[in-house]
């Protein structure tokens, strides 16, 4: 029997954009160009087949968005060159003919990158534990990263928004800055990994300034209609345990700061462990309620959220407007249908990714 009233299967407007639903794919590393960082085939059929299945919005695996230190993985996508945009254009269209909206996220991943020996953070603090399995030949501890000198900080700043420029002229519909899980400009939001004392470092206000400025640089650049997210989070792929040391004080600056630069929504992951591990303070508190509460932008709130009750109440009590599925989506790339039709989902099998992320 079609189900009609759960708020999953609601409409939503972003900004200028309808969905029809609240179920979105969350940005996932699939790292499976051939090392030129180009779309392939099988990457738009990828991409299509969560467009078929009904999610309302896709927001693509990190993208690098520099030729000079912002690449993570040999074979991840990149958006810096002609032949990439013309690799990315059959995507988007095969998307957006399949009835659903696409968001490119913009990624720079600092030090935690398997790509690069030679690599660049906030400071010259080397990251904890190891390269991630699955995703590189190149494995064992990260190397050691030069602090960014205040030129190369103006490269990222022009490497995000050249990119994202790149983005609406091929027909995204936005860009989300990757602010989250470690990668550059989480480096420099971070207390551990920012030892700066410039106007980059110190205080959190001047630690998020980064962020904040690629996010209000791109605002400039891009048509009003042009969609600019951000994603955070308090979790790292190297550290999954790490919580704001300041709690919901931190979020409130942190939220109103890129509110402020001219953000169109937030999305909040929490993979990994889960929505109640990742997005909570250590007093309990909802981070992504906080943000909506505080900046009254859209919310995405992601970690765990694929069975229909978990989805369920993470939107009627609160914490966001929309809800983002990784694994729950690559196990039920059909998941809005199948919640439309009253079916059971598949849980996620753990050897999916037995041959490592590539598709």
């Amino acid at each position: 029997m079609l189900e009609t009233s759960n708020k999953i299967l609601s409409p939503f407007q972003l900004k200028h954009l309808p969905l029809k639903n609240r179920a979105v794919v969350a940005p996932m590393s699939r790292v499976s160009t051939k090392g030129d960082g180009i779309p392939t085939k099988s990457m738009i059929e990828y991409y299509n087949r969560f467009a078929e299945g009904g999610f309302s919005l896709i927001i693509t695996e990190g993208t690098y968005t520099d030729q000079i230190y912002s690449q993570a993985y040999p074979n991840q996508p990149g958006l810096t060159n002609e032949l990439q945009i013309e690799g990315w254009r059959p995507l988007v269209s095969s998307v957006k003919q399949s009835g659903s909206s696409i968001i490119l996220q913009l990624m720079h991943a600092g030090s935690l990158t398997q790509h690069l020996t030679d690599t660049r953070s906030a400071s010259d603090v080397q990251p904890l534990r190891s390269m991630l399995s699955g995703y590189s030949e190149k494995q064992g501890i990260f190397p050691q990263p030069h602090a960014m000198n205040l030129n190369e900080i103006e490269d990222v700043k022009l490497g995000f928004v050249e990119t994202a420029k790149r983005a609406e002229l091929i027909g995204f519909d936005g860009v989300e800055v990757h602010a989250a899980n470690g990668y550059l400009l989480d480096q420099f939001l971070t207390d551990y990994t920012n030892r700066r004392e410039d106007c980059y470092g110190g205080s959190l206000l001047n630690r998020v300034r980064l962020g904040s400025e690629i996010i209000h640089d791109i605002k400039r650049k891009v048509s009003k209609d042009f969609i600019v997210g951000v994603r955070l989070s308090q979790g790292k792929v190297n550290d999954f345990d790490y919580l704001w040391p300041g709690g919901i004080d931190d979020g409130d600056v942190i939220f109103k700061a890129i509110q402020q630069a001219g953000v169109d929504y937030i999305h909040f992951a929490s993979e990994g462990l889960g929505f109640d591990h990742g997005c909570l303070t250590r007093s309990g508190e909802s981070l992504p309620k906080l943000a909506s509460s505080l900046t009254q932008l859209p919310i995405i709130a992601n970690g765990g959220l694929e069975t229909r009750s978990e989805a369920t109440r993470i939107l009627n009590d609160g914490h966001g407007d929309l809800i983002s599925l990784g694994k729950g989506a690559l196990a039920n790339p059909d998941w809005p249908r199948k919640i439309a039709a009253g079916e059971s989902t598949k849980p996620f099998e753990p050897n999916y990714f037995a041959n490592g992320v590539s598709l």
